[in-house]
Formats: structure tokens, C-alpha cells, sequence
């Protein structure tokens, strides 16, 4: 940066802020600054204060010590409102808009345009495609929300911020959802935001996207400030010393000798995909990576093996036992388990405790009462088999980070005691370090015999783990590679129907 850029005050800063929680320190003399047209990423391990900190930046939550200084000049946030009508706005990785409105609606939500007591529709609209067209979103101001794919909703909240004139904002895992191409599409208009004067805060736990997009990298670890990389400075190895402070481990591992076969399918077929049929076999010790594009098939094919989606047809056999059907609970009987995507919505009761939590599957009575000694030793096993960072077994799930409520979801499948383990997207939203302790602990559940599929959209992740990669698309198996096909080149030319050269 010039020396001239240097001395002119930055849109947003921080200065020695601290904010606690009962029995927890968040944050403590945390320092952060971004200036007009740069991108600035935040990392950091879940549970390191990335997400306390940009809540207080934006207003959601009041810092106990400390300032927050806009263009220079101190400033008290008092609500979202106050932050936005300073410039100021944040973009969860859980989105906020409403499905039930247009496009329209939802842009000028909280700011709608009226003539008296009755909207200006047709002004909205009006304006509402200039603010598209700024995003690159090709969309009818008069589409229902509900209507959109992720990354449009994704383009539709940054349109939604830049209509509310922001000149900071702060993007929190914006890529978790988004196909290839509409992360190509985000990543054109971080560009022109940044080309445009408007300071971007990226937070991601996909270092790809951080070296693609940053120009400075601030890390936090424990609450606290843990360095910073200029530009020319960031490579996968300084990002993961920000983070962790620590050397991770290879995620490979050598190969063990398969064993008996302990899942067997044939002929399944979907609601999803009624005309293409699925046909797999899975052995004990085996790690199998399902990859393909979104929409292939991919996430439809695990539920439908569990039964959370119907099956129009075929048979599975696990253990050399048919699976009857009788949804998820049949399945988990018979030692057929799926750890879901969406963790949040579908894998945990939030305001549960960890020890209910990981005891749901696996409930015992004395009498007609729950057993809850039996309830805290299975969460007490959990948390230390695991290293869930938690202050003991009755800890709400709903306060924990991404990735310790991603292992609680383990814990509790995982004192079922399955014989095959399924997994969609096992660590989406999941920091570097709880990242490399799942690849661990599947390595060795794998060694002890048990059986892993897993689904990811992470090329990486897919070539570290799978012993065996399985490529989907229009809801089959088009290709099974393995020794050195196992190739990112050969995955997507699967997953595309290009044919190798």
C-alpha cells in the first residue's frame, strides 16, 4: 500500500476490542482495519472470535471494551440499523431474505419506496434492476425469492447492500453453497466492489479463495490477533500458522486391505433421478469419495440409502442383510448412519444440550424417565474421544462453533455403533484445524473396519480421503477411479461427460 493510501484513515476499524461471554473471553484486544477498494480476509479456527468480531462491527453485537472507528472517527453501533446507515453490512453465511417476497421486495426491504401510505411497485422495480444489473444478476425484478438458486441469493444480498449505499462489506463463507460457476460469478464481482472503492471482509475456511482474493489476511486465534500477510505473502502454509500455530498432518494415509463387503446396492432409483439407476459396494476399511457436480445426484443417493427420501426402486443389503424399508430409523437399526449437510437444520436440536444431543439416537429409561446418567458418560465419552470444545456435557449445541457442533454430530451417530458411515459435505463450514481432526478420526474409524462414504464438493478433500472416488452425474455412477486415475482432471472430466484426450 502507498504511503499516501497509508495516511488516509480506513473505512472501518478496530482498536483493542474485547467482548465476553458468560465463563468465556471472545475477544480480547482485537485489532482490525480495512480501507477504500481493498479485500481483507479474516481466518481463523471456528471458536477464534472471526464471526464475534464482525458482529460487532456490524452493529449485532456491543463490544465491553475497546473502539470501533468509522473513517477515522469513533463510532457506537448500537443495532444492524445503526451499522447499515453508517455503510456498514454484513452478509451472514445463513441468508436472510425472505422467500415469500419478489426480488424487488426484498432489495428495498426496510427502505421501501411509497407515496403516502402505498408502495411505489412500479419505481421499485424500476431500480431494483439497476442494483441487479450492478451484480451481474439476471433476473425479473417480479421472481419470487424462493425461486433463486443460492449464488443468486448470494448476488441478490450483496445488491441488497450496495442499494443501502455500503461501502464496507463483510462476507461471511459466501461460497458455501455456490456452484463452481457461481463462485466464479462472486469472485467477478468482489472484483468490481473492490475496483469500485468499497472495502470487502472475506471470512473462509477454502484458503483457495483467500489467495485468490485477498490482498491482506488478518488471523485470529483464541480471541486474539494472531499476525497478518500482505499480498505477496500468502501461501497455504502462512495461512495455516495464522490459523492453527501448528503443523497439520498429511490427510493421506495408506491404503488397509479392504474387507467383506458390508453395503450393497442395486438398482437404486430416486425421485430426484427416476430414470438413472444406482448400482455400489462398499467394504469394511474402505474410505469412497462420491464426487460430481451439483445437481448430479450426489446428496439424493445418500438419502434415499437411509431412507429420508423415497426409493422408486432397487435393493440394499448391509451386512449381507436386506434394508426394509422404514426411514431413518431402520436404517440406523440395521448399521446404516448419514451425517447430513446441513448440520444446523438437520443434525442437531440446537437448543438441546451436547448430552441430548448425542444421545438421541441411542435413548435409554429407567421406568418411563430418561437415563441420565447414561446420557452425560455417553457426551463425557464424546467430548473427549472427539476434542469438542465445550465446558462439559450440558452445554446448549446452539452455542458452540461450526466445526464442534459438526463433531457433536458424529459423537451422536457414532455411539450407534454403524457399520457403514455416510456423510454429506462432512466439513463444510468446518475451520483448517477441526478439518484435519475429521480426516483423523475418519482414517481411523476406516482402520477399525468400519465403512466410510462420504460426499464432497472439495476436489482436494475428495483426492486426500477417498481410497475409491465414485463420480456422479444426472443421478448415476458415470465413472469409479482409483490408484492413478484418482486425478482432479479425470474427476471433472467424469463429472462433465468430456471425454479424456
Amino acid at each position: 500500500m502507498t504511503t499516501g493510501a497509508a495516511a488516509v484513515p480506513p473505512l472501518l476499524q478496530a482498536r483493542g476490542v474485547c467482548k465476553d461471554y458468560p465463563g468465556v473471553r471472545a475477544l480480547s484486544q482485537v485489532d482490525f482495519t480495512v480501507r477504500a477498494g481493498e479485500v481483507v480476509a479474516l481466518v481463523g479456527e471456528n471458536g477464534a472470535g472471526k464471526s464475534t468480531l464482525m458482529k460487532a462491527l456490524a452493529g449485532v453485537v456491543q463490544p465491553h471494551a475497546g473502539q470501533i472507528l468509522l473513517a477515522g472517527a469513533p463510532v457506537r453501533l448500537a443495532g444492524p440499523a445503526d451499522a447499515l446507515s453508517a455503510g456498514i453490512a454484513l452478509i451472514h453465511q445463513e441468508l436472510s431474505l425472505c422467500d415469500n417476497l419478489t426480488v424487488a421486495g426484498a432489495l428495498f426491504l426496510g427502505a421501501e419506496l411509497r407515496r403516502g401510505p402505498f408502495l411505489r411497485l412500479g419505481a421499485m422495480r424500476a431500480q431494483a434492476a439497476k442494483w441487479l444489473d450492478r451484480v451481474g444478476l439476471q433476473v425479473d425484478a417480479d421472481t419470487p425469492v424462493s425461486a433463486l438458486a443460492p449464488g443468486q441469493k448470494q448476488l441478490l444480498e450483496i445488491a441488497r447492500a450496495l442499494r443501502a449505499q455500503a461501502r464496507v462489506l463483510i462476507m461471511d463463507e459466501p461460497t458455501s453453497s455456490l456452484t463452481m460457476a457461481e463462485t466464479a460469478r462472486l469472485y467477478a464481482v468482489v472484483r468490481e466492489l473492490r475496483g469500485q472503492g468499497v472495502g470487502v471482509v472475506y471470512i473462509s475456511h477454502r484458503l483457495g479463495e483467500v489467495k485468490e482474493l485477498a490482498d491482506r489476511v488478518v488471523g485470529l486465534r483464541d480471541g486474539r490477533n494472531s499476525g497478518e500477510l500482505s499480498r505477496d505473502a500468502i501461501t497455504h502454509e502462512a495461512l495455516v500458522g495464522l490459523m492453527v500455530g501448528r503443523k497439520l498432518a498429511t490427510a493421506r494415509r495408506a491404503a488397509h486391505a479392504p474387507g467383506d463387503v458390508v453395503l450393497r446396492v442395486a438398482g437404486l432409483r430416486t425421485r430426484a433421478f427416476p430414470g438413472a439407476a444406482v448400482g455400489l459396494q462398499v467394504r469394511q476399511r474402505e474410505i469412497v469419495g462420491i464426487a460430481g457436480l451439483l445437481g448430479s445426484g450426489r446428496t439424493e443417493l445418500l438419502r434415499a440409502l437411509v431412507g429420508v427420501d423415497e426409493r422408486l426402486g432397487g435393493a440394499i443389503e448391509v451386512a449381507g442383510a436386506p434394508l426394509r424399508a422404514g426411514g431413518p430409523a431402520a436404517a440406523a437399526s440395521a448399521g446404516l448412519v448419514l451425517l447430513p449437510e446441513d448440520r444446523k437444520a438437520q443434525g442437531l436440536v440446537l437448543g438441546m444440550t451436547v448430552r441430548e444431543n448425542v444421545s438421541l439416537p441411542t435413548l435409554r429409561r429407567r421406568g418411563v424417565l430418561v437415563d441420565r446418567v447414561y446420557e452425560r458418560d455417553l457426551a463425557t465419552r464424546a467430548i473427549a474421544q472427539l476434542a469438542v470444545a465445550a465446558s462439559g456435557p450440558e452445554q446448549p449445541v446452539g452455542t458452540l462453533s461450526g466445526g464442534n457442533q459438526q463433531k457433536v454430530v458424529f459423537g451422536k451417530w457414532l455411539a450407534a455403533a454403524p457399520k457403514v458411515l455416510l456423510l454429506d459435505e462432512p466439513t463444510r463450514g468446518v475451520d483448517v484445524g477441526a478439518r484435519a481432526e475429521i480426516y483423523a478420526r475418519l482414517h481411523a474409524l476406516a482402520a477399525d473396519g468400519l465403512a466410510v462414504v462420504f460426499v464432497s464438493s472439495d476436489l482436494e478433500e475428495v483426492l486426500a480421503l477417498a481410497d475409491r472416488v465414485l463420480v456422479m452425474r444426472g443421478g448415476a455412477v458415470q465413472a469409479e477411479l482409483v490408484g492413478d486415475r484418482l486425478t482432479e482432471r479425470d474427476v471433472m472430466l467424469a463429472a462433465t461427460s468430456m471425454e479424456a484426450g
